[in-house]
């Protein structure tokens, strides 16, 4: 999504032990499904070098960034924030918002919470959207509102400097090095 502006994805929070693989998780699929860059916590550190590591050999451009103050990169951000919660509006109802800020050149820092969002994340959100009103994946509701925000254009993607590639098809797993594709 080269000539759009920025998409982040911010996740609040980690529980050491209980959200390795659910924050790993939030990185790869912001990583996968158009966002430019993912900020972790000290505590995910971990999850960060898994980012990095998938980045490094299937390719970029994308960020991984810790920082020592979450909510400070809330504060900070000059652009929209959109805190994704159960407790929000329906996507369906805000991703034309969503679509016409990027479209506008309005950078997009996307909140995945960890545990209990202090409200003042709520109060401080430009939007707080629900992809369903029901308990699910904070990984579903990110990658359902990726999805909608770049109307799947996102499914295309180019990577560059990959080590690997996956071809696809219909049975099996084929995975070769860029050029070898045929």
């Amino acid at each position: 999504m080269n000539d759009e502006p920025e998409v982040a994805v911010l996740r609040l929070g980690h529980r050491p032990g209980r959200d390795d693989r659910m924050t790993t998780h939030v990185g790869l699929t912001a990583r996968a499904l158009g966002a430019d860059r993912v900020v972790f916590g000290p505590e995910a550190s971990g999850a960060g070098d898994t980012v990095r590591d998938i980045t490094d050999r299937f390719g970029g451009p994308f960020e991984v960034e810790l920082t020592d103050s979450p909510k400070g990169v809330i504060g900070d951000w000059e652009g929209l924030v959109v805190h994704l919660t159960m407790y929000g509006l329906p996507i369906q109802d805000v991703e034309g918002d969503l679509q016409e800020s990027l479209a506008e050149g309005t950078p997009l820092l996307f909140v995945v919470g960890a545990g209990k969002v202090d409200f003042d994340v709520y109060e401080r959100a430009d939007h707080n959207v629900a992809v369903t009103n029901q308990p699910h994946s904070e990984v579903a509701s990110l990658a359902v509102t990726l999805d909608r925000l770049f109307d799947g254009r996102e499914l295309d993607r180019e990577w560059a400097d990959a080590d690997r590639t996956v071809v696809p098809k219909e049975t099996g797993k084929r995975v070769v090095d860029p050029g070898d594709e045929e």
